[in-house]
């Protein structure tokens, strides 16, 4: 039996909780919250025996031998490190610390007192992804990766939505090293991370604020990210994160030396992309009737796992818990290799260190209206 506790008792610790309640084998002993009503109405909710508002009574009480840490990203370092140095395992909610030296620390202490950890690459672990890595493993591209595209969206929602969440001059977000791009682009960034055959890749990136948050007096906050990566002499990548195209897709496509692969998150679809060309007018009918076929296999397949209930939204956070608590048992390795881990935490260093020496230029009050009101 697996003890579990979990640190920070928000949104996504339910996400958690839930998940983990689905894994047998395991058992949620404690959780813990600053703010001690959190962490009573999650452990009323859950059934979870004892609730903390210290981290240190929460430790010392519930003796979990994994924590899974989902706080606010300033204090995933701090923690993490705390529960390392008590003998516990780690997962920690993405992005897994601050900067790329933190992760490294981190590796080096769980290795040094032979601990596991991960981070919460969910997207990485679902049913199309999982699908996707198969076949590359297998050999459809031909060869090692040439180039590969990463979109990660987020939908800032309305007007109404956005001035909540910029209202706060003294939300977390603001504090982030990357502000609201470090919150969520590590799963995106990631994608590329796991085939990139360097630990230092080129990076060139460009921010800037949407016209639809300039048009709310926002001059901070950067939610518009293009940044191309790539390796000298070996594979590219273009990734990009918008609050503002539509479709809000989370979308990755790679291409090798034969044929290629796209990738759909949400439709949880994987097309292959055959290299070969037909001849003459062949290629106007053929590959669309290919297409054709390939949505309807992924539809089969999806409603295949629903009705076998293994179709759930989270399914991804289910696969990424079950493989940490495998590798903790000592029979396999970590869902996530360490190397991934740091490589997505230099690539955002280099990408938020790009930014801060980009001033966003200031609109003037044509400019501010038109970005409200339209053309």
């Amino acid at each position: 039996m697996i003890k579990v506790g979990l640190i920070g008792c928000g949104k996504i610790a339910d996400t958690h909780a839930s998940q983990i309640q689905r894994i047998p084998g395991c058992e949620i002993v404690g959780v813990c919250d600053c703010e001690e009503l959190m962490a009573q109405q999650l452990a009323e909710r859950f059934s979870v025996p004892r609730a903390f508002r210290e981290v240190e009574d929460f430790l010392k009480c519930s003796r979990p031998d994994v924590v899974h840490i989902t706080t606010p990203p300033q204090s995933h370092f701090g923690l993490g490190r705390l529960c390392l140095d008590r003998g516990c395992h780690i997962y920690v909610e993405k992005p897994f610390t601050l900067y790329a030296w933190e992760a490294e620390e981190l590796i080096a202490r769980a290795n040094a007192g032979s601990l596991k950890l991960t981070v919460g690459h969910d997207a990485q672990f679902s049913h199309a992804t999982r699908q996707m890595r198969e076949l590359i493993e297998l050999g459809y591209l031909g060869g090692a990766p040439v180039h590969m595209e990463s979109i990660w969206c987020y939908q800032m929602g309305g007007h109404a939505y956005a001035r909540a969440f910029l209202g706060g001059r003294q939300h977390w977000v603001r504090a982030l090293p990357g502000g609201l791009l470090q919150n969520i682009v590590s799963h995106g960034i990631s994608k590329i991370a796991e085939f990139l055959s360097t630990d230092s890749p080129q990076i060139m990136s460009h921010g800037f604020v949407s016209p639809f948050l300039r048009g709310l007096g926002e001059q901070e906050i950067i939610d518009e990210l293009r940044a191309i990566i790539y390796e000298r002499g070996g594979a590219t990548a273009y990734f990009t994160f918008s609050s503002q195209m539509r479709p809000s897709l989370h979308q990755f496509r790679i291409y090798g030396p034969q044929n290629g692969l796209v990738l759909d998150e949400d439709q949880q679809t994987v097309m292959k992309l055959p290299g070969d060309r037909f001849k003459s007018y062949l290629e106007k009918f053929l590959p669309p009737l290919d297409f054709a076929r390939q949505h309807l296999r992924c539809f089969s397949r999806n409603v295949g796992r629903f009705l076998a209930r293994d179709f759930h939204m989270e399914s991804g956070i289910k696969c990424l818990i079950e493989r940490f608590y495998a590798a903790i048992h000592g029979n396999a390795p970590v869902p996530i290799p360490y190397r991934e881990i740091l490589l997505t935490a230099k690539i955002m260093d280099t990408i938020f260190e790009q930014l801060r020496v980009q001033r966003p230029p200031a609109l003037n009050a044509a400019e501010e209206a038109k970005a409200v009101t339209g053309p």
